[in-house]
């Protein structure tokens, strides 16, 4: 139980665990593309955490200096990583996407995307489909980015069944209802594989393929009353599939 505990604290909590699974989606198709190297990977991981702490933290003004501090240091660390093994345009890519994730959900915005009804599941899947297939690929590659954008934004969907009853924001569950927000996440994640299969190599679109069928049950069992760490853990590691089945196929 304490481990448990612990781990909910220090990883789930952390934001650790959600940025080692956008990290893990990112290297599958590093993999197809044949371009995995280590400081790509390093870079991509500070992102999404720094990312994800900034969003979950930047409201706390009682460490919101710190939060700043630590997402500047990530910043030029980021910095370094790109200067060092790519070029300016890559930093000029990634300057784009932290943008896009500062307009998510900002301190000092009077407006910004997460409070846009319905749109927030589509904004998290664009976020995670332009690092895949426009920061760590030499040109824009279409088919990953409709992979991932799709995948990602179906499991977004449970999350907002999660929140439906605190949400303030208009949610997909809250206007069509729990069931049709789970068939839309179906389709999401279908589009999502037929498109690999049309596009990706066989050990891969067959990962894909494996990974959506446990992505299926995973979104049946979404309800309000499941426990937080369903979501924060079970429809998290849905990420971590690809890679991990293209590990156990290979």
């Amino acid at each position: 139980m304490n481990f448990l505990k612990i781990s909910k604290k220090y990883v789930i909590d952390s934001q650790l665990y959600v940025s080692l699974m956008g990290t893990s989606f990112a290297i599958f198709f590093m993999l197809h593309q044949n371009i995995f190297r280590f400081p790509t990977v390093l870079l991509i991981f500070i992102t999404y955490f720094s990312g994800y702490v900034y969003t979950k933290y930047q409201g706390n003004k009682v460490i919101l200096f710190k939060i700043l501090a630590f997402n500047c240091l990530c910043g030029l660390i980021s910095v370094f990583l790109i200067l060092q093994n790519h070029n300016f345009e890559r930093l000029v890519r990634w300057g784009i996407i932290v943008f896009i994730g500062l307009l998510y959900d900002s301190f000092f915005l009077k407006y910004y995307i997460r409070k846009i009804p319905l749109f927030k599941v589509f904004y998290v899947g664009l976020t995670w489909a332009l690092i895949n297939s426009w920061l760590i690929l030499p040109e824009m590659h279409w088919p990953i980015f409709f992979i991932s954008w799709l995948f990602i934004t179906a499991l977004v969907l449970p999350f907002d069944i999660r929140d439906m009853k605190s949400d303030d924001v208009i949610t997909f569950p809250q206007l069509i209802g729990v069931q049709n927000t789970k068939y839309l996440a179906y389709i999401f994640v279908f589009i999502s594989l037929i498109i690999s299969i049309l596009y990706l190599n066989f050990l891969y679109c067959f990962s894909i393929y494996l990974t959506s069928v446990f992505t299926f049950i995973v979104i049946y069992f979404s309800e309000t009353k499941r426990r937080e760490t369903y979501f924060s853990f079970w429809v998290e590691s849905c990420s971590l599939l690809p890679l991990l089945f293209l590990m156990i196929l290979k």
